[in-house]
């Protein structure tokens, strides 16, 4: 047998019998591995974790500023673009302008996420802020139905799908970002700063609609106070591409093998993405699927669906439905990077775990309370449904990107969301009120969060913890030297996966 020697840094072959053979391979074998020094660390300073957060949650915030505007909006909405032939088909038409966003939301996460594993997630999350911006101004921009006609329920259509492609690729590439850039010990407080993001886009976009609809008289709202709010998201737009430009990739994204780097811009490359998210981690891929569903399906109930239920099953005027979700929201906002950085102490798996089996236990009650009609019991009802979503969004930013390695995480996270908020997210609202249609009973909606949670605790059996650990493919990160060594002397002791 030859062996090729590095004792002398010669590289000689040398010709060995078995024996020696046999010796060699029992002293590799018994060999112990390099140990781990705080060199082996990545140190991210804190400033670039705070701009990265930053910059990653203003694409949030600006998402759900959208969706909180066309949502408390859609009534004038409704007026603006579609001809006068019936109330109800001008609102069908605007909620069915506003859904389709959904359905090209995949193809934006099979575009964008695979892109980003190749380019760079910096380089894909400053397109989708541009693209974002450039469809919530052009809806702001679009004539009136009176002024083109047919033109301008068109033109709000293809403003929409290009928000709904931008965001397609965003959400994934957002979480991403920050979980790469975050220390391992406090991942999930950094990322669970994008959902903090979410609520105060959502919140910001409802209050604006709402001060509006008390200042300006009707006419005037829809003659031009309608597009004032999408025309706010031009600066904003422009502010989130400003913070991303200032950024650096992330060190993980950075740190990949030089040979990786050469291949990524091939479409060999794009193709076998595609194939190794589907292939070789369809499991983290159903698992992140999973996860999502819960999320979503709690999320979109109480922001989607819960103002139109309080309307139509309960029988509050729309004004104090807005106001009453738009107050919940509001109050159990700061609970999310709270119950973040409690993830971080005592792990992820607990608090989704924990949401699951709340969400089932609770639901029915909720819907009981809110069924009530006291304004009171109303609020504790949609208090009840938003703590347990607290649980979802303070966890999952950081929980799904720990899912996938390195060269495919930008992608496997932004097609598996997707995936979910299409299938489930979506359709949410509309499932529930088929099933209250259908049964004839106000409760039903809870027994579709019942079944969501269900699924979610089936799935997180499955979830392995990531908490205070280096994500699959990347060297451990931490915030400073001290912290380096210690990470370091863990290892050692075996105490840090």
């Amino acid at each position: 047998m030859k062996q090729r020697s590095g004792a002398g840094g010669t590289g000689e072959l040398i010709d060995m019998g078995s024996d020696d053979a046999g010796r060699a391979r029992r002293f590799l074998r018994r060999r112990k591995p390099t140990r781990p020094t705080p060199e082996d660390v990545t140190i991210v300073e804190e400033s670039k974790t705070r701009r990265a957060v930053a910059a990653a949650a203003i694409g949030n915030t600006m998402e759900w500023f959208d969706f909180g505007v066309f949502s408390y909006i859609a009534v004038v909405i409704s007026q603006v673009f579609f001809p006068q032939s019936s109330p109800t088909a001008q609102l069908l038409s605007t909620f069915a302008t506003f859904a389709v966003a959904f359905l090209v939301r995949p193809l934006g996460g099979f575009f964008f996420g695979p892109l980003g594993d190749r380019i760079g997630r910096r380089k894909v999350l400053a397109v989708t802020m541009l693209l974002m911006a450039a469809g919530t101004v052009a809806i702001g921009l679009i004539p009136s139905y009176a002024s083109i006609g047919i033109a301008a329920p068109i033109l709000l259509l293809v403003a929409r799908l290009v928000q709904g492609f931008s965001t397609g690729g965003e959400y994934g590439g957002a979480t991403t970002f920050v979980s790469e850039f975050a220390p391992d010990r406090r991942r999930g407080f950094m990322a669970s700063w994008l959902e903090f993001g979410t609520l105060t886009g959502y919140a910001s976009g409802a209050l604006v609609v709402t001060l509006l609809t008390v200042l300006l008289p009707e006419q005037e709202l829809l003659a031009w106070g309608w597009r004032i709010p999408f025309l706010i998201g031009g600066p904003l737009g422009l502010v989130g591409l400003y913070l991303r430009f200032r950024l650096e990739e992330t060190p993980a994204y950075a740190q990949a093998p030089a040979g990786d780097a050469e291949q990524r811009g091939t479409a060999s490359e794009h193709r076998s993405s595609y194939s190794e998210i589907f292939g070789t981690y369809w499991r983290p891929l159903l698992i992140c699927v999973g996860l999502v569903l819960v999320f979503n399906v709690t999320n979109y109930m109480l922001t989607a669906y819960m103002p139109t239920y309080l309307t139509a099953a309960v029988g509050f005027s729309h004004a104090n439905a807005l106001v009453l979700v738009l107050v919940a929201m509001v109050l159990v906002m700061g609970l999310v990077v709270v119950l973040g950085r409690f993830s971080d102490r005592i792990g992820r798996v607990p608090v989704v775990a924990t949401g699951c089996v709340a969400l089932v236990v609770v639901a029915l009650p909720a819907f009981w309370l809110i069924n009530l009609g006291n304004w009171v019991a109303v609020l504790a009802g949609i208090l009840l449904l938003g703590l347990v979503l607290v649980c979802f969004s303070s966890t999952l930013p950081s929980t799904v990107p720990a899912l996938f390695p390195t060269s495919v995480r930008y992608g496997g996270v932004s097609i598996g969301f997707n995936i979910s908020v299409a299938l489930f997210g979506g359709t949410t609202p509309l499932l529930s009120e088929w099933l209250v249609d259908v049964t004839g009973n106000a409760l039903s909606p809870a027994f579709l969060l019942v079944a969501a949670g269900i699924l979610g605790g089936i799935t997180v059996l499955f979830t392995r913890e990531s908490a205070q650990r280096a994500l699959p493919g990347s060297s451990p990160t931490a915030a400073g030297p001290a912290e380096a060594r210690k990470t370091a002397r863990d290892q050692r002791r075996g105490n840090y996966p």
